[in-house]
């Protein structure tokens, strides 16, 4: 099994407990391998997933639930 890590910018006033939320859902995916805002970023959002089971694309969509202009900057 191959793992893909992609990175993912957040607005800024994305709230901490809406970060949570957000890594909450994101990573009860199927998938998804981990999930987490950098601690010294706390704009970017890493995601590591199984591409055999989705995609970045389906992830981004997921994310710009919470933030639609949420930008996708690979890995």
């Amino acid at each position: 099994m191959d793992i893909v890590d992609i990175l993912i910018y957040i607005h800024p006033d994305l709230l901490a407990n809406q970060r949570v939320k957000l890594e909450e859902t994101i990573s009860s995916s199927e998938g998804i391998m981990s999930v987490h805002f950098s601690p010294q970023h706390t704009r970017e959002l890493t995601v590591a997933y199984n591409p055999e089971t989705t995609s970045s694309k389906t992830i981004l969509e997921q994310v710009r639930l919470w933030d639609r202009e949420a930008t996708m900057v690979g890995l």
